[in-house]
């Protein structure tokens, strides 16, 4: 509550300049929300703190929305921050907001709804009690179901309520309100609107246009002060239902959300969301791997592979990116090292954090998920490696392996072990200036950056890889085996076509 005392009564209420009958008796909550939205942008404040990439596309569209006074609804894929910019709404609400003490729906002391509280400032007047509602309380949100009723939206008759106070069922105290009018002077949010069942959009008509609901049974209709917005998923209008189109249309303003339109935008959000501050052991995330776990994202965006209509959720690379440093903890925990630094191979080892997430197209599904992420990784490692090393000559460390140099580097390898393995590699440390590596660095620095430009390599075929973690040559002369037999066979079978028989040797 703020340093000075608030009003207790209605005749304390009306005293004050701040909560005077003149100025709150006909300010709803959408005419609130204009004002405050209104003094934020003449100071030039952040509108949406933890909104990250929608500055210029998203945000603008929901100010013009507010400053419209019109309800409206977030349209986008899982992950885009829906439900979050909707609870931020908050913040352009009034700091308190009086309302009469007791009531179910929230009644504005000067413009009451319900009968109790008409019938209780006719008996006591100013002397009727006040009550104080913080900004957080008057956010109501509702997640659609299949099995939500108009009865958990709007109300009901209580039959259990008329018997304890002894009312008829006729009379308006024995209402059971529901969500939509307990949301009343707040804002009233609908997550995944599609799959609300369309009887129960139906039941929204009256309060998006007229701005009243009429609960059953009961010939009294209820002129609430709502803001109305609503989250959906596009794929949800094929998937498992739709917004009925009446419904639509009553929606001032349909806002459509995206994924980050580029890595720093998608590094800038996972840093922001993931857990990756443990206390266990100091942990240093190189930015080369932030990069590479966004890339992840990015790049299962565009493969044809996965389902496009479905997306590629944020909390893929977060999700991920809580793996990647939790196997780099387990392993300086297991080794004793004082640092934590995540490799390349950490992002391999977080598959399960990534295969859950993508929805695969039928190539895929044939593929399997795992090969398919494998392959994701890969090319994101590629991609971010041309960022570092466009520029850098390799040859010496590709020629150390092509005489027959190889290097295992265990996943549970002590960073100490592994960098004795890598110096062996020639040229290796010297090729490591764009990541501002040395081979003097903590051997955990030194191993993860010298592992992702083995990575590199690998991804532009290079160098090849084994599944156990061991780098060597690539293998051109199994190609070139396997291609001879393919050629061998090719013949064979056009022999058999032209009936000349003919067999493998």
């Amino acid at each position: 509550m703020p340093g000075h005392p608030l009003p207790h009564t209605l005749g304390e209420l009306r005293s004050t300049n701040q909560f005077s009958e003149a100025r709150l008796k006909s300010r709803n909550v959408k005419d609130e929300l204009r004002s405050n939205l209104i003094v934020r942008l003449q100071a030039h404040e952040t509108l949406f703190p933890g909104i990250v990439g929608f500055e210029d596309t998203v945000v603008p569209q929901i100010v013009n929305a507010v400053l419209s006074r019109q309800n409206f609804i977030l349209l986008g894929l899982r992950g885009q921050a829906k439900s979050r910019i909707l609870r931020a709404l908050t913040a352009l609400l009034d700091e308190y907001m009086p309302c009469i003490a007791g009531c179910e729906i929230r009644d504005n002391p000067y413009n009451p709804l319900c009968k109790r509280c008409r019938d209780l400032i006719a008996e006591r007047g100013d002397s009727t009690p006040i009550a104080w509602i913080g900004r957080s309380d008057r956010y109501v949100e509702k997640l659609a179901t299949p099995d939500v009723t108009v009865a958990d939206l709007i109300g009901d008759l209580d039959p259990i309520k008329a018997a304890r106070g002894g009312e008829d069922l006729s009379s308006e105290l024995t209402m059971h309100y529901g969500l939509l009018p307990r949301a009343n002077r707040g804002i009233f949010a609908i997550n995944e609107l599609p799959d609300l069942a369309g009887k129960i959009q139906v039941a929204l008509f009256n309060i998006m246009q007229e701005g009243d609901v009429q609960i059953k049974g009961y010939p009294v209709r209820l002129a609430l002060d709502v803001a109305l917005v609503f989250s959906a998923n596009p794929e949800d209008y094929t998937a498992r239902g739709k917004i009925v189109t009446p419904l639509k249309d009553r929606i001032g303003s349909e806002i459509r959300t995206h994924y980050p339109e580029t890595i720093e935008e998608g590094i800038a959000i996972t840093a922001q969301e993931a857990w990756s501050e443990r206390g266990a052991a100091p942990i240093e995330i190189p930015a080369y791997v932030r990069a590479v776990v966004e890339q992840v994202a990015f790049t299962a965006r565009d493969d044809k592979r996965v389902d496009k209509r479905s997306g590629v959720s944020q909390r893929l690379p977060i999700s991920t990116m809580e793996l990647v440093v939790s196997n780099a903890e387990r392993r300086a925990l297991v080794n004793g090292e004082k640092l934590a630094v995540p490799r390349i191979s950490d992002i391999y080892a977080a598959l399960p954090g990534i295969t859950g997430k993508l929805e695969l197209e039928y190539e895929g599904e044939m593929r399997g998920a795992d090969t398919v992420v494998r392959e994701l990784i890969r090319t994101a490692v590629g991609k971010i490696y041309d960022r570092y090393f466009s520029e850098t000559n390799t040859q010496q460390i590709e020629q150390w392996f092509n005489l027959g140099g190889t290097v295992k580097l265990d996943d549970n390898q002590s960073s100490t072990a592994a960098l004795a393995d890598l110096k062996k590699i020639q040229g290796l440390f010297e090729k490591l200036s764009p990541l501002q590596v040395k081979v003097s660095d903590d051997p955990s620095r030194a191993v993860a950056g010298a592992e992702f430009l083995l990575e590199g390599l690998v991804s532009h075929r290079k160098l090849s890889r084994s599944e156990e973690r061991g780098f060597a040559a690539p293998e051109k002369s199994k190609r070139k085996e396997d291609r001879d037999i393919e050629v061998e066979f090719d013949d064979w079978q056009r022999a058999r076509r032209s009936g000349r028989g003919g067999g493998l040797n």
